[in-house]
């Protein structure tokens, strides 16, 4: 059975699967299991950029549950130069080209790939997160409810697949309709079932990612969510029919926060986090002001950092670099660099009065001061320390007010960096919180920053920062 997991504030969830320099604003896929067999639930999220419900909620149960039962892999981020852009599709519609698409398009490996996915045997249904303009409503009501529309509705592009497990499309859509009906924020929200009929005739629907998969026998379902909603209730709509689909399959899971409007709030903006190098540095940019200065990167090295979640890239910009989490930039990086050191791991403090030792890349809680002890060979710089005559500042006890508040990592003044060198070489850092409790950097596999194997027209649209075009009309939905 599932459970609720408690709020953890002291430790972190790390992406599983690497993104490199080449492809490393692709997809990603992250498979979740668990050592209990069971039904395979595909959820892809982000097809269209400018829907921040479906790419956030499905970013959410890619980092956020644990499956206990079954599988469930999770695509969150689909069109992802898209998703930084805040544009449908910044080659097009990535959701009207399963039909039939060309070798020169730029999306064709994109298209490719992600149709592998779906027709892999192991998985038995398919679910599509998008965000859908007004209410969905069988019947006329008004401007923003009537059959137009597409929010609040689950789609299905027939009523049943013959002779395919889970092939009652219409039936279990309303058995998902019905549950999630249960838990509203208003009964205006309601979802219903909207059957588009592709098979009959609807030339737009028979190009998009569903019906490929009804064409190939397998089960797929559209989940729209109304625009009219702020992001975070989007995404608590999108998880809600998430978690009943996993009921509906069988599938057990733990999610590690309430799922509330502002439980998913706090689970989505308050973890953004990138880990460098193997964990040699470690910012939390959750609140990062907007621009960060000499960060330590390798001299002539790809940058490989490890996100927090899927939704989490670094864009080569000028002389730094544009963190992006999702379709929101959150800060710039300017970096200095270093060779670097890889003769320790650690260092020895003094917080509060207690000695303990930081691994680099932990982030430790302060309430009054601190102190780096000594270390014969290395030096210590706090980023924001100064005190005349000092160039080693080991062995100094340093509290909040110490340090120049202009030089914190966050806007609020609470985070500084503690940076620890060899000679002219850098070997690594901790960050020191006087707000926060002590947080471990739990490794994963690393992604890395370039813009090396893009085109042209994708350096060109991710050199600006202003959103492109998200379509014509109002009515846009799947």
């Amino acid at each position: 059975m599932k459970r609720l997991l408690p709020v953890v504030l002291v430790c972190l969830l790390f992406l599983a699967s690497p993104a490199f320099a080449s492809r490393h604003i692709d997809f990603t896929i992250h498979k979740m299991g668990s050592d209990r067999p069971g039904n395979t639930l595909l959820v892809i999220g982000g097809i269209q950029g400018d829907e921040p419900g479906g790419f956030n909620a499905a970013a959410l149960l890619a980092t956020q549950y644990k499956i206990k039962k079954g599988s469930v892999w999770v695509v969150p981020n689909l069109n992802f130069i898209s998703i930084i852009k805040r544009s449908r599709g910044v080659h097009g519609d990535l959701n009207r080209k399963f039909a039939k698409i060309g070798r020169s398009d730029p999306e064709f490996d994109t298209i490719s790939k992600v149709k592998r996915i779906i027709l892999d045997e192991q998985v038995d249904l398919v679910l599509n997160l998008h965000d859908g303009s007004g209410f969905y409503r069988p019947t006329y009501m008004d401007r923003i409810r009537n059959p137009h529309r597409w929010g609040q509705s689950i789609i299905i592009d027939e009523e049943k697949i013959e002779s395919v497990r889970f092939g009652e499309l219409g039936e279990i859509a309303k058995q998902i309709t019905a549950v999630v009906n249960r838990h509203l924020f208003s009964e205006e929200h309601a979802y219903h079932v909207k059957n588009t009929w592709t098979k009959l005739g609807d030339m737009e629907m028979a190009k998009t990612l569903t019906y490929y998969a009804v064409r190939n026998l397998k089960p797929a379902f559209g989940v729209e969510v109304s625009k009219n909603f702020p992001t975070h209730k989007r995404a608590y709509y999108h998880l809600r029919v998430l978690e009943a689909y996993m009921d509906l399959l069988g599938i057990e899971y733990e999610r590690s926060f309430s799922l509330s409007a502002s439980g998913v709030k706090g689970a989505i903006y308050d973890n953004v986090k990138l880990a460098f190098y193997d964990n040699r540095i470690f910012l939390d940019v959750t609140n990062a002001r907007k621009r960060l200065s000499y960060i330590p990167l390798r001299r002539s090295a790809e940058i490989v950092y490890r996100p927090s979640n899927p939704l989490i890239a670094l864009v080569e910009s000028g002389e730094g670099y544009r963190v992006f989490h999702g379709n929101r930039r959150i800060t710039r990086i300017y970096p200095q660099y270093f060779e670097y050191d890889f003769s320790t791991e650690n260092v020895t403090m003094q917080i509060d009065g207690e000695e303990r030792k930081a691994a680099f890349g932990d982030m430790l809680g302060v309430q009054e001061s601190f102190m780096i002890v000594p270390k014969n060979g290395y030096r210590v710089n706090v980023i924001g320390f100064k005190k005349r005559g000092i160039s080693d500042e080991s062995g100094v006890m340093i509290g909040q007010e110490d340090i120049m508040k202009r030089f914190s990592v966050d806007k609020d003044g609470n985070i500084f960096r503690v940076e620890v060198y060899k000679d002219d070489k850098f070997s690594g850092m901790v960050l020191v919180n006087f707000s926060y409790e002590n947080e471990n950097l739990i490794a994963s596999e690393p992604s890395s920053v370039s813009l090396f194997g893009l085109s042209a027209e994708e350096k060109a649209s991710l050199a600006k920062d202003s959103p492109t075009s998200s379509g014509k009309g109002s009515n846009l939905g799947r």
